[in-house]
C-alpha cells in the first residue's frame, strides 16, 4: 500500500530512513526513486536483516497495548482538553 515512489521521495526529502516493505515483484529501475531502489536491493538480498535494521514488525506490541486499554476502559474519554484527557487516562490506568 505504501510502496510508491512518491512516499519514498517524501521520506528521502525529510531525511527519514524508509521502513516500507516493497512488493514481491519490485524491480530496480532508473525511473524509480533512489531510496526505493536501495530498499528493493536490500530487501531482495536479505529480508530478515532488513527487517531487523528498520525494526519492521514491532508495531504489534504497541497495538496490543492500545487494544487492551480500549477493551478495559472503553474507546472514549469524557474530558475535552488534552491535559485533562491525559489525566483521565492516567487515572484509569493506575487504578
Amino acid at each position: 500500500m505504501y510502496d510508491s515512489n512518491k512516499n519514498f521521495r517524501y521520506l528521502s526529502k525529510k531525511h527519514i530512513k524508509p521502513g516500507i516493505k516493497i512488493r514481491s515483484n519490485s524491480k530496480v529501475r532508473p525511473t524509480n526513486c533512489q531510496a526505493r531502489n536501495m530498499s528493493v536491493i536490500r530487501q531482495q538480498k536479505n529480508l530478515k536483516r532488513w527487517k531487523r535494521s528498520v525494526s519492521y514488525g514491532h508495531r504489534w506490541m504497541a497495538e496490543s497495548v492500545f487494544s487492551s486499554i480500549k477493551r478495559t476502559f472503553g474507546e472514549y474519554v469524557t474530558a475535552r482538553k488534552f491535559q485533562n484527557m491525559a489525566k483521565e487516562l492516567m487515572l484509569c490506568v493506575t487504578v
